[in-house]
């Protein structure tokens, strides 16, 4: 597993639940995914899981087990089922597994708009394509044209956008390019006037346009790492404390937190393709870092 993945579990999942709104663990995650590569879908030539959660039981059901779990501890919990969206052969598709029956209990396909997030594999493929597709990369050209060092250069994909009617059924993703020489700010460069439109589907660039030439600016001043900054610097702020002299009011149980008067049970949400985003600027980051050490 890469320490990525192994840092958005680490975020979100706990190794076990206590109550039916706890979100899935890594097994019941486990098991979803073997449940559904082992059905029909297992001879797809396609496959990615774009979102994995609990497919949270009615609230009448959580009542219910709520005034029985007052009475008896070892009341049952609902049955536990996982909601997936999956994209296979270019299709959507809205998955809900049965966790302790080991089985899919329906299947639809998504035909609204509006598209998956982007994964790991997505994003990394779709950001190494300006340098090596097609086989005479005009994006090659266009760095030379403004007299940059291609080594210097990181493109990154945004968000799966709208891109009119007529390309209606494709994911199609832009492509922005940075410049990061001796900045980790690379944001405060981007490579402006140069479009890239990938096609995630196909894994294909569909669109490339070099409209005009833009100065890219200079990385000096520009990174925001402490160790880096130069007086003079601005006037330091007070110290500010929070105290608790009679000790916290509320305990966090697993997911679950109680105060004198209330109980509610929290459920991590991260924004996944912000989380995912981030998570990809963060490892070219570091790879462009690894690369200047060396």
């Amino acid at each position: 597993m890469s320490p990525f993945c192994f840092l958005l579990l680490s975020l979100t999942l706990v190794c076990g639940f206590r109550h039916p709104l706890d979100p899935l663990t890594p097994s019941e995650i486990s098991i979803v995914s073997s449940v559904i590569k082992s059905s029909y879908f297992g001879s797809a030539k396609s496959l990615s899981f774009h979102y994995v959660g609990l497919d949270e039981p009615d609230k009448p059901d959580v009542l219910a087990w709520s005034l029985g779990h007052r009475r008896s501890k070892e009341k049952a919990l609902p049955p536990r089922r996982a909601f997936v969206i999956a994209r296979s052969e270019g299709k959507t598709h809205e998955i809900y597994v049965d966790i302790a029956g080991h089985s899919v209990v329906s299947d639809g396909i998504y035909e609204g708009f509006g598209y998956p997030m982007l994964t790991f594999e997505e994003e990394e493929a779709a950001s190494a394509l300006p340098f090596s597709y097609p086989p005479s990369p005009p994006f090659v050209a266009s760095v030379t044209k403004r007299r940059l060092a291609l080594e210097d250069v990181l493109c990154t994909p945004l968000s799966v956008g709208w891109f009119g009617e007529e390309k209606q059924g494709r994911r199609r993703v832009k492509i922005a390019c940075y410049l990061t020489g001796d900045t980790v700010n690379f944001y405060a460069r981007p490579l402006e006037g140069v479009t890239v439109v990938v096609d995630l589907d196909a894994l294909a660039i569909v669109e490339y346009e070099d409209r005009v030439v833009v100065p890219v600016p200079e990385s000096a001043g520009t990174d925001y790492r402490a160790a880096m900054q130069r007086p003079p610097f601005g006037p330091q702020t007070k110290p500010g404390a929070v105290v608790q002299p009679e000790g916290k009011g509320f305990e966090v149980d697993g997911h679950m937190i109680r105060s004198e008067s209330t109980e509610l049970t929290r459920s991590p949400f991260l924004c996944p393709p912000c989380l995912l985003s981030a998570l990809h600027v963060v490892k070219l980051a570091l790879t462009r870092s690894t690369m200047s050490a060396s």
